[in-house]
């Protein structure tokens, strides 16, 4: 088989400076995949974006947390368990996991698909902000059922994985319950007849790497993407041009901004078709899938 990697531009929607790096990397040809964060101030440009340009593949970062201090958002359908007591959605996933009701959770998350949809914009797939839906913080995991069910309804692929890889454990994660996770993810997604990449890397490359320069930082992850398993695995990253928006709102922002010149980079596209890896988006996948 082929190795086939996607790379989804998440947080597309989040603000200006993230529009305005996603929007360049299409257009580029840099990127084929990005998902838009609904509740966030800058959603509508990015949903115009993708509606003068319905060949790209974007989709619904479905988003139930508000991690940032100085820039705060509330959950479209006003569920009253998806907020803290400020009345912004909950900091962090695992207070999602323990406060939320999955009803609420639900609702929700068709709310970002309405809102979507409403505004004329069809969105190509479905993932999720943080995680905040998979259930791998507390171990409710009828939550990543409950999103598995309700992307089966609506028609949509979703951010999960059917097959496991040592190369490609979460750091942190003890093997077992990464292999467990697999079964479970893999069983949903059959009996609600998703589409889910076959494997999925976490990212965990930042911060330490970049003390060191642009170059190592990008030969250091470059090394994780050549070594992939036969088949599609999809990985994340954050891109955003370096602005003072930017800087106000997120702490680790050079992050986002080496993700965006990474992506933006001949050289990092030269060396993934070097060593076999195409670079595909979730509507390859989702054509990829339907004709096994």
């Amino acid at each position: 088989m082929a190795k086939y990697l996607i790379i989804n531009a998440d947080d597309y929607g989040l603000c200006k400076s993230a529009n305005e790096a996603v929007q360049e990397l299409f257009l580029n040809g840099r990127i084929k995949s990005s998902t838009i964060m609904m509740p966030c101030p800058a959603a509508r440009d990015a949903m115009e974006f993708g509606k003068e340009h319905p060949e790209f593949a974007i989709g619904v970062h479905l988003t139930m947390t508000n991690e940032w201090d100085s820039y705060r958002w509330k959950p479209l359908s006003g569920g009253k368990t998806l907020v803290n007591d400020e009345g912004y959605m909950w900091r962090s996933s695992t207070e999602v996991e323990k406060n939320a009701d999955i009803k609420e959770l639900e609702n929700e998350i068709r709310a970002q698909v309405k809102f979507a949809t409403d505004n004329g914009f069809t969105p190509s797939h479905l993932d999720n902000h943080m995680g905040s839906l998979y259930g791998h913080y507390t171990g409710r995991f009828s939550l990543l059922k409950m999103s598995l069910r309700v992307c089966g309804e609506l028609g949509y692929a979703y951010r999960m994985y059917t097959s496991h890889d040592k190369r490609i454990c979460p750091a942190g994660t003890p093997y077992p319950l990464y292999w467990a996770s697999t079964l479970i993810s893999r069983m949903w997604a059959k009996r609600y007849k998703v589409i889910l990449p076959d494997y999925l890397l976490f990212p965990d490359w930042t911060k330490d790497l970049r003390s060191n320069g642009y170059e190592h930082y990008r030969e250091t992850i470059l090394k994780i993407w050549t070594d992939l398993p036969d088949g599609v695995t999809e990985t994340f990253v954050h891109p955003a041009k370096e602005t003072d928006e930017l800087k106000s709102i997120v702490g680790s922002w050079q992050d986002r901004v080496w993700e965006y010149k990474l992506m933006n980079d001949p050289e990092t596209h030269r060396i993934l078709k070097e060593n076999g890896i195409e670079l595909i988006s979730y509507r390859d996948l989702i054509e990829m899938k339907k004709k096994k």
